[in-house]
């Protein structure tokens, strides 16, 4: 028996090839970037290029790989379970293994404190700014909240997931915006390859100081892109 509580009417989002761009195609008939999207183009990758530099670009990419197929798997399972109530059976593959094994632990340290399950996979916009997909939406240990399910090769520090607090601030303020909510709240699940459970969390007090930092990190976007579109129109025009 499905896990869900409807309560909205959710639609999927489908992603549409725009110019050379892959951008969410809204209801309102706007294609926008993701949230994923803006995030990577604005942070500091510093570290990831010292990183790839450090292990070599071949078994950077491999590491990469792998850890996105494990992921993608472990999201899965955790999908299923909501979707069916049926906890979900790994295969013979050793990844599926280790998918399912890390997904258990999500299972039970972090769904055993939802109350509500409102949404899974659920699509999100901003309208005529960004959209993207959270995991879960719905009621954690009593309040409104934004939630996402994430692997992690080793254990992160508080100070590495600033990211992943941006990721729930932008979804709760599209969920706020096109349903009328006044969720302020998200938490982070994640489960290292070895086994251990973290959990990074939004709180209401520090909201308003996560949604200003989104909202500049949306604008350090848009700046980049129109700097770069005007650039290809230069760099297109014939001077001869």
């Amino acid at each position: 028996m499905s896990l869900l509580v409807k309560k909205f009417d959710y639609k999927e989002l489908k992603k549409e090839s725009k110019e050379g761009k892959r951008l969410y195609a809204c209801p309102d008939g706007n294609h926008v970037a993701s949230v994923t999207t803006i995030l990577d183009k604005t942070k500091d990758k510093t570290a990831l290029i010292e990183w790839r530099k450090r292990v070599g670009e071949q078994k950077a990419q491999e590491i990469v790989t792998e850890a996105a197929s494990i992921g993608t798997r472990m999201h899965k399972f955790l999908e299923d379970y909501v979707e069916t109530g049926e906890w979900p059976k790994a295969g013979s593959n050793p990844y599926s293994q280790q998918a399912n094994n890390m997904a258990t632990v999500i299972k039970d340290n972090a769904l055993a404190n939802i109350n509500e399950i409102w949404g899974s996979e659920v699509s999100l916009y901003h309208p005529k700014i960004y959209a993207g997909t959270t995991d879960l939406v719905g009621v954690f240990n009593g309040v409104e909240s934004i939630m996402d399910f994430k692997q992690t090769n080793k254990p992160k520090k508080e100070e590495w997931v600033d990211d992943y607090k941006l990721q729930l601030t932008a979804y709760a303020l599209a969920h706020n915006e096109i349903y009328g909510t006044n969720i302020q709240e998200g938490h982070v699940f994640m489960c290292s390859r070895d086994g251990q459970y973290q959990q990074f969390d939004l709180w209401p007090d520090d909201f308003k100081a996560w949604e200003s930092k989104w909202w500049d990190r949306v604008y350090m976007y848009y700046c980049l892109l129109y700097t770069s579109d005007a650039a290809d129109e230069e760099d297109s025009v014939d001077l001869g």
